[in-house]
């Protein structure tokens, strides 16, 4: 008997890769990045709830007229916000995931920015 071959893309390989490894609690949630050609969604996930602590993108930055510029930039103001929205939170630490993208650009500036901001990555 023949067998089904499902065929996964090497994006969906890499992200089920990464994400095996990672876990996110209330005390230590996970990061996660989403990258698209215009905008950057970043959240904070509590994966034992199966919930969203807090959530920022630049997609609502560009709308409410708080554009810096380069994609670079408006993905550094969005993580600033999440880690405002963390610190709100009393949330100190965090298990970060870059999914299917390279540690590279965007995806290593919201990293920078949560480090500066005081939540250990």
């Amino acid at each position: 008997m023949p067998t089904i071959k499902h065929n996964k893309s090497t994006q969906q390989k890499r992200k089920m890769r990464v994400r095996t490894k990672l876990h996110g609690t209330a005390a230590r949630p996970r990061v996660s990045v989403e990258r698209t050609n215009k905008y950057i969604y970043i959240q904070a996930i509590n994966d034992d709830a199966g919930l969203t602590l807090a959530s920022a993108s630049d997609a609502a930055l560009r709308k409410s007229g708080k554009d810096a510029g380069t994609k670079t930039e408006t993905a550094a103001i969005a993580a600033s916000e999440l880690a405002a929205a963390l610190k709100k939170q009393k949330i100190s630490t965090v298990v970060f995931d870059r999914g299917q993208y390279k540690y590279h650009g965007r995806v290593s500036k919201v990293a920078e920015i949560l480090r500066e901001k005081g939540i250990e990555v």
